[in-house]
């Protein structure tokens, strides 16, 4: 006779290996992951998937107004920044652009810091909901003051302004 659902014990997720930036930057460094596009987001390896053409198309557009609006040094593509000091050790994340406060000679060694951002964008057509949960919360806590998601495959831009207590 077949169990009861409710009968089943409650599902459990497989122990995970969280990591640290620390633990990260080593792990790149031995070469162990020079094929593969990843970031560092609450501890874990998130796979920074292939682009397929909508991405692409929308991450060009987008970067070509925003050179037009800030000019070239202030806008970076996919590069790594730093997020509040207690998500530090354990999160770098990459978003697909960013616009710095001040020019990027100012930055040859550490990553931006939230208050060198004026804007983050994620450009989104598999990741939306990772992007608008996830990392929203993170670059919230981090008091990035303004964040955009490019809804690809929206079309749309959600633009989160002002984060208050994390949020």
């Amino acid at each position: 006779m077949p169990t009861a659902v409710t009968d089943l014990p409650a599902k459990l997720d497989p122990p995970r290996k969280l990591w640290t930036r620390q633990e990260y930057d080593d792990l790149y460094s031995s070469g162990l992951l020079n094929s593969q596009r990843l970031e560092l987001i609450e501890g874990e390896l998130i796979d920074k998937m292939g682009k397929k053409r909508p991405h692409v198309n929308s991450l060009t557009l987008l970067q070509g107004w925003l050179v037009e609006v800030f000019g070239t040094r202030p806008v970076n593509p996919e590069a790594p920044i730093d997020v509040a000091p207690e998500d530090n050790p354990t999160n770098e994340p990459e978003p697909d652009l960013i616009v710095l406060q001040r020019d990027l000679s100012h930055f040859t060694s550490d990553n931006p810091r939230p208050q060198d951002l004026q804007l983050v964008v994620e450009v989104a057509d598999s990741t939306l909901g990772f992007d608008l949960t996830t990392k929203a919360a993170l670059y919230a806590r981090a008091g990035i003051v303004e964040y955009w998601v490019l809804d690809a495959a929206g079309p749309r831009m959600i633009v989160h302004r002002d984060p208050q207590l994390g949020r």
